[in-house]
């Protein structure tokens, strides 16, 4: 992403007579500034730009400058996003993060010039009483129990066959299979190539997520994922069984690994399949399989299904935090969802062990 030229905050010989366009100028500078600072923390160009279109609309509905901004303005601009846009608590509670962290940078830095040319005092409109609540992302993610999950899998699996439109109906599976069964963000799944297989590493093979997501928009984080969890075998079948039907590219190692039925004559491979074919895959799956769910599981649902059977398996949480690629083992730890017999089981393993050390030796 180009950024503006950006020019001297405190050129003020361009304020002796401000015009309007000339506060238009530093409040463009403003903002300028601020994306700079963001690309020299190591932000990625898109979460850059989002940043900067949610303060340019903090400005529009401001309808003055930037910098008499006062708390009742943010009341309003939150309040517009919740009842007129209908917005996500989530979405509400980035865009305010996201005017915190501006009017920070802009008091920390650009408070005195901004006195200097304005006569104005720059204050933080996202206070203690309008600042959202953390929005509860995992409320809707509690997984169906092990036994659905296999039901649906179970279901799914002998269907495939049978499908009207095999190809895709075997991709959705996969797809799937792999979020199930090692957590593979959707976004990592369809930017897989076939080159990521890498069967020689490790007892199982590993893939390589080369775009995993990293933290606050810091571009990616790769990291290798052991096949674990029969996931060596779901690639045998995959690769042997089915890629090679889509078309001859499947011996090209930079070739999609989840393709579509498009062909693209300039590159001589398949298009990479997007998200909304895979969420409608198990969407429709989940209807047919596990109605109960119709609805409720999404593909992050079955990451979070994925990181709870690990657990309730035995695996730590610091191995399930690096299968995820969690930066924080705090994330991983909202991840594992565990049913009531867990708790019971390891209250009645703990019991057994003090029982057993205050025993007296059997003679």
């Amino acid at each position: 992403m180009a950024l503006a030229v950006v020019r001297s905050i405190g050129s003020a010989e361009r304020f002796q007579n401000p015009s309007p366009q000339a506060m238009e100028e530093l409040e463009q500078e403003l903002v300028d500034q601020y994306a700079l600072a963001a690309v020299g923390a190591g932000f990625t160009d898109g979460h850059v730009a989002r940043e900067r279109s949610i303060v340019f609309e903090f400005i529009r509905l401001l309808g003055r400058p930037l910098w008499t901004a006062r708390p009742e303005d943010a009341d309003r601009f939150l309040a517009y996003q919740r009842r007129e846009r209908g917005n996500a608590s989530t979405t509400v509670q980035s865009k305010a993060w996201t005017l915190t962290r501006f009017y920070e940078f802009v008091i920390d830095r650009y408070q005195g010039d901004i006195h200097a040319l304005t006569g104005a005092v720059v204050v933080q409109p996202v206070d203690e009483f309008n600042r959202p609540a953390k929005a509860d992302r995992n409320a809707i993610r509690v997984p169906p129990p092990e036994a659905d999950v296999a039901t649906l899998f179970d279901g799914w699996r002998e269907a495939v066959p049978l499908a009207r439109r095999y190809l895709p109906a075997a991709r959705d599976y996969f797809a799937a299979s792999l979020w199930r069964r090692v957590g593979l963000r959707i976004s990592e799944s369809v930017r897989l190539d076939i080159r990521d297989w890498r069967p020689d590493l490790g007892e199982h093979g590993k893939l390589y997520v080369r775009f995993g997501k990293g933290s606050m928009g810091r571009g990616p984080k790769p990291r290798m994922v052991p096949a674990i969890n029969s996931v060596d075998h779901l690639m045998s079948w995959w690769l042997t069984e089915v890629r090679g039907q889509f078309g001859d590219d499947w011996a090209d190692p930079d070739a999609p690994l989840l393709p579509s039925e498009r062909y693209d004559r300039l590159t001589g491979r398949y298009t990479r399949v997007g998200d909304d074919a895979l969420r409608s895959g198990l969407a429709q799956a989940v209807r047919r399989f596990l109605p109960a769910w119709s609805g409720r599981l999404s593909p992050h649902g079955l990451r979070h299904h994925c990181a709870s059977a690990l657990y309730a398996q035995g695996m730590d949480l610091k191995a399930i935090q690096e299968l995820l690629g969690h930066e924080w083992l705090s994330t991983t730890t909202r991840y594992i969802h565990v049913h009531d017999e867990h708790v019971e089981r390891a209250w009645a393993d703990v019991n057994a062990r003090v029982a057993a050390r205050l025993a007296p030796e059997s003679r």
